[in-house]
């Protein structure tokens, strides 16, 4: 993201530390599922909830190092978590692949994204409509004209029945 263009809580959500913190959720989640199916123990389920509830600084550099030696993102992040979490941690991603922890992470990031999106949007429509009296909504919302600014080109106002 370029940062002039970006919003923080937008910028936030892509940064590596909000990626490895889904990764975990996604990780124990599964963990969770696999120690109430009787597959792992309960145990490695609730060491990492209990490290998770630490609310843990995710160290970034450090992941990164690992991940320089094995060449391999989620080995890395799973073995920086096994270091703190202890032997319990080898039950972590048993039954998956790195593609369904990123995957999955990259659909969450984009529902909160896209949260993020219609909020604004929310946001932009009820300020839209406060401008307008009530009775002008109707001959607003079927395309005005307007001068768009890309390019220098004009441009029709799209014709937005939510005004």
């Amino acid at each position: 993201m370029v940062p002039r263009y970006a919003r923080p809580e937008m910028t936030a959500l892509w940064e590596p530390e909000a990626k490895y913190r889904i990764w975990f959720e996604i990780e124990a989640h599964a963990t969770s599922k696999l120690a109430e199916l009787g597959v792992v123990p309960q145990s490695a389920a609730d060491a990492l909830w209990n490290w998770w509830e630490t609310n843990p600084e995710i160290d970034v550099d450090a992941i990164d190092a690992i991940e320089a030696v094995t060449k391999h993102d989620v080995i890395a992040f799973l073995t920086w978590v096994a270091e703190h979490v202890g032997e319990e941690a080898r039950f972590m991603h048993q039954g998956m692949t790195s593609s369904d922890v990123l995957d999955t992470t990259l659909s969450v990031q984009l529902v909160r994204a896209t949260d993020i999106l219609l909020a604004d949007m929310d946001d932009l429509l009820a300020a839209l409509g406060d401008l307008l009296p009530a009775d002008d909504r109707w001959r607003h919302r079927h395309g005005t004209p307007g001068h768009g600014r890309s390019h220098v080109m004009p441009a029709l106002v799209p014709p937005y029945a939510t005004l």
